[in-house]
């Protein structure tokens, strides 16, 4: 019988079995919904699910083209692991099929300004002018936006991510993770402007839809972190940076505010695991360093360890 036993052992370890590898088998591997799971940073989310053994994430995009185009970009995805949707009719729909698995959402959609062209052409008549007047060149201010597919934030940053609370509600998740933006305590930002006309009306305040949003998450009891991430940028390697994290937008103090899509993605990644049963909010920059770098799991051990608040009075 010893011998049998040794026998199995051996058979068990040829064939590459182990504790670990039964531990993240695709059936013991938490199931992780990605909503947005097409866009810049949505994309980033869900790859770093997808090569992650504990996890298995399940994308949903907007249509049939988001889909593709996201298989394009990451072949390994199945088609199983995609769900279309449309966040902004989600009060209006059927519950998506194919979630029932799923435990926890990374919401990463956001309305998407594109600029007018015809701002883009008065600008440039408008450089001689302003160059004689000896102003900038081009005033960025000047330019006029509207939002892509009539998205605007009202609708996707609101009431899109508010009908997305509800699904996750509706379906018993435990935990809820949201990729937002700074600037939420101060309504006279740039980025407030942005879909508006110069007399002050029209679809902006996209920083303040969203905040509205995040009060509405923080008043369902869910547990969920809120990623308040500085200006995004895609030229920064990831984990070449060191995170720098805050509470109520005092890194816009600094005169460098930036992080990349793929360090916001690693610190969604890692809240899944470090803030799980937690209820979290928190701003975050990346800045140069030459030492060693703390992963995105360290840096969020470490600002719990600190009991820093968000304010949402302010």
């Amino acid at each position: 019988m010893f011998r049998s036993l040794i026998a199995c052992v051996a058979l068990l370890g040829a064939s590459g079995f182990s504790a670990s590898s039964a531990t993240n088998s695709p059936s013991n591997r938490e199931v992780v919904l990605v909503t947005g799971a097409s866009g810049r940073t949505g994309s980033l989310v869900f790859e770093q699910l997808l090569n992650d053994p504990r996890f298995t994430p399940k994308a949903l995009v907007r249509s049939a083209s988001s889909g593709k185009k996201l298989r394009k970009e990451l072949p390994a995805t199945d088609l199983d692991s995609i769900v279309i949707c449309d966040v902004t009719k989600l009060d209006n729909e059927m519950l998506p099929a194919g979630l029932d698995e799923c435990t926890s959402m990374i919401i990463c959609t956001s309305a998407v300004p594109f600029v007018s062209k015809l701002s883009i052409v008065k600008a440039i008549f408008q450089i001689p002018i302003n160059l004689i007047r000896r102003k900038k060149a081009l005033d960025f201010r000047s330019l006029r936006f509207k939002w892509k597919n009539n998205g605007y934030p009202e609708v996707v940053d609101y009431q899109g991510q508010v009908a997305q609370i509800k699904l996750a509600q509706k379906l018993g998740m435990k935990q809820v993770i949201v990729v937002s933006s700074m600037g939420g305590t101060q309504p006279s930002k740039f980025l407030n402007s942005v879909g508006k006309k110069p007399d002050g009306s029209g679809v902006g305040d996209i920083l303040l839809w969203k905040r509205k949003a995040e009060r509405y998450l923080v008043g369902t009891g869910l547990d969920y972190t809120i990623i308040h991430p500085g200006g995004l940028v895609d030229n920064i390697p990831p984990g070449t940076e060191e995170f720098v994290i805050d509470v109520d937008d005092k890194l816009l103090e600094n005169k460098k505010r930036s992080i990349s899509r793929a360090d916001v993605a690693s610190l969604c990644v890692a809240a899944l695991t470090v803030c799980k049963g937690r209820k979290v909010s928190l701003d975050c920059i990346t800045r140069e360093s030459s030492g060693s770098l703390p992963t995105a799991e360290e840096v969020l051990e470490a600002f719990l360890k600190e009991d820093k608040v968000y304010d949402y009075a302010l």
